[in-house]
């Protein structure tokens, strides 16, 4: 049992390739957010005597990648606002439908659509982009991070891999409440994704 372990090991092993920070070898085309490797959470400060922190579950989103100007790739990322999650399950339900959150009994989807990126390395960049919210759309500036591309266990073409961040104020998109009393009104965005190449 121990050796058929060891030799499907040895067979992983070799269907996986290091990722690449080579962009021009990664693929031109469409690409796919893969939801089970991607992840947006955000934090606020909770009267300066932490950052709260919780993420959203329910993502999905494309990718039009430009190996030879990667600043002129476009990217397409929908979140469900029900689908945030704290790990409380009674205010994960007020913070997804409440009027004074997210509001998602009405505002069915959080959209952020890219509109121009600017590389600063050769692996990293800023990605600007329209972040609808609430139903209210205002520009977005994320700074990005190439990680690569490569071979993802289960997907027959390639991956490839961003790390983002960013920040924005929840006052923006009509989300004021309770910032009078400590309640941070400034959200940081951290964001990690893999997109698979469409078949």
């Amino acid at each position: 049992m121990k050796r058929i372990f060891l030799l499907f090991l040895l067979i992983l092993s070799a269907c996986v390739t290091a990722p690449t920070l080579d962009v021009a070898v990664a693929p031109e085309g469409a690409y796919v957010l893969d939801p089970a490797h991607a992840s947006v959470n955000w934090s606020i400060s909770h009267s300066g005597l932490s950052f709260y922190t919780a993420r959203f579950d329910g993502i999905s989103g494309s990718l039009d990648f430009n190996p030879t100007d990667p600043t002129a790739s476009h990217v397409d990322i929908r979140i469900d606002p029900l689908s945030v999650s704290t790990g409380d399950a009674d205010w994960d339900d007020t913070l997804a439908t409440d009027s004074k959150y997210f509001d998602g009994d009405t505002h069915g989807e959080i959209r952020f659509v890219s509109t121009s990126a600017t590389k600063t390395t050769d692996s990293t960049g800023t990605v600007t982009g329209d972040l609808t919210l609430r139903g209210i759309t205002k520009p977005v500036t994320l700074d990005v991070s190439y990680n690569g591309s490569g071979k993802s266990f289960g997907h027959s073409g390639a991956t490839l891999g961003f790390s983002a961040t960013g920040q924005i104020k929840r006052s923006d998109w009509g989300m004021s409440y309770l910032t009078n009393f400590g309640i941070g009104d400034d959200i940081t965005l951290r964001i990690q994704a893999e997109f698979n190449e469409a078949k």
